[in-house]
């Protein structure tokens, strides 16, 4: 019996531990301070060394929850990114994660050496664990209190981070191996290197499709399908180990290919997966800080601040500015790339490997790795939204994000049902405007539930659900609130997109952020399209107004009822027809 009151006790400390993880969030939140440190710190806190007193030293069970969580967090990540936005960024954030991490585990190095009295070798086994930024620091802390980024720094980051993590790992098995067996020769180092990235990206390929087309075509229990997805990453990321291929590269892979396919009960995956990755990361931080001495770490302190400094101010900056130099990426853009390069606990997880294989000074690879993942939360955390404002790379902020809701229909996976309140300052509130696409369904009132003919005056307070494709759901936040217009027209809001010709040009330049007159932001766009032609207008005529161009539809009565929207030729056939029409709208209003 009391071997069961302690497994009763470990059990209630656990959840103990994990409630004040969660409730220490709201403070950290409030003040601004990174999530991912304050697990740390409640770790070190319940560790043996702190108030806590819970002894703790097993560091298969941290190697082994680090990776499960990992492996979670990067599916996470390759779920959430666009391929279209991968394959925007594929060249720079690539060459970051390749030549990125191996220039800065070598300007690491010397310093390491220097500061602790290490080898070169050991040097560099430092320098490669500190080297790849985090992904999950970097998708939490780029996403806190609102911050948005221009799209191209923002997606280089994320891609970076989420896929530098293979290389890092390679880097710090192999120096591992040398320091225990001996040198490798270069040509079988390359072919290992070679070898791991194409089983793991081959794995993680095949492995995406055959969970999408498990999804898809076996009728699972209802419930069952984010659990099996969240499973089906783990057995990619096994298997992809199991034949000594990169598992971090194949379980990424595999969340890209799911999170770009038509699967069913995906948002019931999405929302699974952050409840899931949440757990997964305050368990593992919590870990590491439990598997910390604070007094070891007060006595490597000024080493490890010295290798932390190099890592922010020299060895990241000169990556990235290499790396970046055959892109058209701005110094503003450079210098924001370069101090975003969080590290987190990827750095402690791979510092734990020396200590589980039992190499020597492996407490000092541990506890430099402790240091530098502290002061990157601390300062490069903590600064990343006034640094994006002082380098004035944030957009405007909103205040609040829409409530989306967004509800599978079964048998089918073209369409979903996705909801919103109705907002006092939206634009659909104040304009009426909707894509063509998005289809009225249902309005909920007063806890009533209404068809979109009864409550087609809809009113502040409102919930509104609509027909929408999946892939074009999160385009519909713009007219739910109140959101800065966008630099460029979002081509999932135009193509299929018809409006009335009584709509004014207001209207529209309020949704696109295009610039009219103001003397003519009353003006419906059937005037619009009186004014540019001259002439009575027939199907198919066309306006250019700014970015978008307007398109006659319907036609009744020689004025244009109906009006699509489309990208203007300047983004779809060059300068040059871009040029023809405007010479063509000068020559009819003449």
């Amino acid at each position: 019996m009391a071997s069961l009151d302690t497994v009763s006790i470990a059990i209630l400390l656990s959840a103990l531990l994990v409630l004040a993880g969660i409730m220490s969030s709201l403070i950290a939140l409030r003040f601004g301070a990174p999530l991912l440190l304050v697990f740390l710190l409640v770790g070190m806190l319940a560790g043996e060394a702190g108030p806590g007193g819970i002894k703790f030293d097993d560091v298969r069970l941290v190697y082994i929850v680090g990776s499960v969580a990992l492996a979670l967090i990067l599916f996470d990540g390759g779920l959430r990114t666009r391929l279209a936005t991968f394959r925007l960024v594929l060249a720079p954030a690539g060459l970051l994660a390749t030549i990125g991490v191996f220039m800065t585990a070598a300007l690491t190095a010397p310093v390491a050496v220097w500061a602790l009295g290490l080898n070169w070798t050991e040097g560099l086994l430092v320098g490669s664990v500190v080297a790849s930024t985090d992904a999950a620091a970097v998708f939490f802390l780029l996403h806190a209190k609102g911050l948005r980024l221009r799209p191209r720094v923002s997606a280089t980051l994320e891609v970076e981070s989420a896929t530098n993590d293979p290389l890092a790992i390679f880097l710090t098995i192999l120096l591992v191996e040398i320091l225990l067996v001996g040198e490798k020769p270069w040509h079988a180092v390359i072919f290992l290197l070679v070898k791991q990235m194409t089983i793991g990206g081959v794995i993680g390929v095949l492995g995406g499709y055959a969970m999408v087309a498990v999804l898809n075509r076996l009728q699972l229990p209802q419930g069952l399908h984010a659990p099996f997805a969240a499973t089906g990453a783990l057995v990619v990321f096994g298997l992809a180990g199991v034949l000594q291929g990169s598992g971090f590269l194949a379980v990424y892979l595999a969340g890209l290919v799911v999170g770009n396919s038509s699967t069913r009960a995906h948002n019931t995956l999405v929302s699974f997966l952050d409840a899931v990755t949440w757990l997964a990361q305050i368990a593992m931080f919590m870990l590491l800080g439990l598997l910390a001495w604070p007094a070891l770490l007060v006595q490597r302190a000024l080493p490890a601040l010295m290798v932390a400094l190099a890592l922010m101010l020299i060895a990241r900056p000169a990556a990235v500015f290499l790396c970046l130099a055959p892109f058209r990426f701005s110094l503003r853009e450079k210098l924001f790339i370069s101090w975003v390069g969080l590290r987190g606990a990827v750095g402690i997880f791979l510092a734990s490997i020396p200590l589980l294989v039992g190499l020597p000074k492996a407490q000092i690879y541990f506890d430099v790795a402790f240091v530098v993942v502290l002061v990157s939360l601390l300062v490069q955390g903590w600064t990343i939204a006034p640094a994006a404002r002082r380098l004035r790379l944030a957009l405007p902020s909103i205040s609040q994000l829409p409530r989306r809701i967004e509800l599978d229909l079964p048998g089918q996976l073209s369409q979903e049902l996705v909801g919103y309140p109705v907002a006092a300052n939206s634009p659909y509130l104040r304009r009426r405007l909707i894509p063509s696409w998005a289809k009225p369904t249902l309005v909920i009132r007063d806890e009533r539930v209404l068809t979109a003919a009864e409550g087609e005056t809809v009113k502040e307070g409102d919930y509104v659900y609509l027909l929408a494709p999946p892939e074009k759901a999160e385009a519909l936040d713009r007219f739910f609130i109140n959101m800065p217009p966008p630099a460029k027209p979002d081509p999932r809001l135009l193509g299929d997109f018809f409006v009335s010709g009584d709509v004014t040009l207001g209207a529209l330049a309020e949704i696109y952020g295009l610039q009219i007159a103001a003397e003519d932001a009353a003006m419906s766009l059937a005037d619009d399209f009186a004014e540019h032609l001259g002439r009575p207008p027939e199907n198919g005529d066309t306006v250019p107004l700014g970015s978008i161009v307007l398109v006659a539809h319907t036609v009744d009565d020689g004025r244009v009822t109906n009006v699509g929207l489309r990208l203007a030729d300047s983004e779809t056939r060059g300068p040059t027809a871009a040029l023809v029409e405007r010479v063509k709208g000068w020559i009819s209003r003449l």
